[in-house]
């Protein structure tokens, strides 16, 4: 046998099958201000294989937010015509302000086996649950106390102050579904965080029922043998 087919014998012989596989929804919910958007950027920065569901929202950009790329951002009129479409997976009112998933790229990310992750609250992830429970994966994100919690809501500067104390008020009753959640990091360091959310997504990738092409890979290797 030639060199060149020895190489190529030995390059298909440890080269990773590619196994069809069915995507996920990934799913991070927290109280605002316990870290959930930081981490999902984290998530998305360090794993090119997963992407983030731009959501729909009636709530006006903040600074250094695009729309189209962080939130579609809309009327409450546009919002309530594609509710009403049946345009949306899931939908919410949050703080006076509606938000809700776009239903045609997430349903063509999961049948092309892509990764999507979601940045929504507990309401949210109950309806994604009912709609797709096979589908998704849902991580709970915990502040380490509620003074870090207090703490992290005034140092974002984002919101006055009487919405950073409707935000403390609202944070126990969203604390209360964590038991609906598959996962619960409780994020006092964000790289240990950051470790615990990648070492989910790649157990759940890894799944036998999400493995669609495995049976399939399973019978060549066994008529190979």
């Amino acid at each position: 046998m030639s060199k060149r087919a020895e190489d190529d014998r030995e390059k298909s012989a440890t080269a990773e099958p590619h196994i069809e596989r069915r995507g996920l929804l990934y799913i991070v919910s927290s109280p605002s201000g316990a870290g959930k958007t930081t981490l999902a950027r984290r998530v998305l920065a360090a794993d090119p294989n997963i992407e983030m569901s731009v959501s729909v929202t009636t709530r006006a950009p903040r600074s250094g937010e695009r729309d189209g790329a962080d939130y579609h951002f809309v009327d409450r009129s546009t919002f309530e015509k594609m509710r009403e479409r049946g345009d949306l997976l899931e939908w919410a009112r949050v703080f006076d302000n509606y938000y809700g998933t776009p239903r045609i790229p997430v349903e063509a990310a999961i049948r092309d086996g892509k990764d999507v992750l979601f940045d929504i609250d507990w309401q949210g992830a109950q309806q994604l649950s009912e709609k797709m429970p096979g589908d998704v994966v849902r991580i709970f994100v915990m502040p380490p106390s509620g003074a870090a919690l207090e703490e992290r809501l005034k140092t974002r500067a984002q919101d006055p102050p009487e919405v950073v104390a409707k935000r403390m008020a609202a944070a126990s009753a969203e604390i209360s579904h964590w038991p609906e959640y598959d996962y619960v990091i409780v994020n006092a360091h964000i790289e240990q965080s950051v470790a615990s959310a990648l070492a989910i997504l790649t157990a759940e990738r890894l799944k036998r029922a999400r493995l669609l092409g495995l049976s399939d890979f399973v019978r060549a290797l066994r008529a190979a043998l």
